[in-house]
């Protein structure tokens, strides 16, 4: 090439593996920091709420009530984690069931857990229908706190603490307090506890149905008083940093004893 020709052109820099990450977690630090993007951001999801837009995504023809940016970080979860079983509280449509089973499918781990007060029969039946991934899913109906229910948790697990605890139900603060207390001694070092719905606590409340939790009674306040009483759990704070939409800002509780 002349040196008319390379003049022309700007000379494209390729970065590492270990450089793209490095860059991406200090613009992801700084984006943390950036009050006004951060306001911009969660008005977006206080309109956006409105308009049921946690609602809309399915995986595999069942609705999955989270965020994308959410379930890009529970897989990276489960990526890097490797857990033999996922306890997901909460079944709700079961598309969060069957997208863990599908990632446990190709990763090699073992069950996906749904525990709920109440499973319809025909939801049992479309989750039946999904094959091999339907033989990773193990559907529990009962309170998630009954020692019944633990029982049959515990059974499951069989001794295993490779696992990873998604809390999703009851969203009040006693309720999700409870469970944070229950379900954390399942979970072994360097594996993770979501708390789910944590934004609650910096949304005004729901215009569009009427719950029993909203500021200041909600899983943000249940964490909160969870982390004072263990030090087993802190927050993941670059998943965080990383995600700017998210449901379950400081949720992303990971085991460090």
């Amino acid at each position: 090439m002349t040196e008319e020709a390379k003049a022309g052109h700007q000379v494209k820099t390729i970065v590492s593996r270990e450089e793209f990450f490095r860059i991406n977690e200090k613009a992801a630090s700084e984006m943390s920091r950036d009050g006004s993007l951060q306001g911009k951001a969660l008005e977006v999801l206080v309109e956006a709420d409105r308009h049921r837009w946690i609602h809309q995504n399915t995986w595999f023809g069942e609705p999955i009530l989270n965020l994308p940016q959410d379930m890009f970080a529970i897989q990276e979860i489960i990526w890097n984690t490797r857990p033999d079983f996922i306890i997901e509280v909460g079944v709700a449509w079961g598309g969060g069931m069957l997208f863990e089973a599908a990632l446990l499918e190709l990763l090699g781990g073992k069950k996906v857990v749904g525990i709920d007060i109440f499973i319809p029969e025909d939801l049992r039946q479309r989750l039946a229908g999904h094959g091999r991934l339907s033989e990773r899913l193990a559907l529990i109906e009962g309170s998630s706190t009954s020692e019944k229910t633990l029982e049959r948790v515990r059974d499951l697990l069989a001794g295993s603490d490779k696992v990873l605890v998604i809390l999703d139900s009851d969203h009040t603060h006693e309720h999700v307090l409870n469970e944070l207390r229950t379900y954390a001694p399942l979970v072994g070092k360097g594996q993770y506890l979501i708390c789910g719905d944590t934004i609650v606590e910096y949304m005004p409340p729901q215009v569009h149905v009427v719950r029993p939790w909203g500021p200041g009674n909600n899983p943000a306040t249940a964490v909160k008083q969870f982390l004072s009483e263990t030090d087993r759990f802190a927050v993941d704070e670059r998943i965080d940093q990383r995600l700017l939409f998210s449901c379950h800002p400081g949720g992303y509780l990971r085991a460090v004893k």
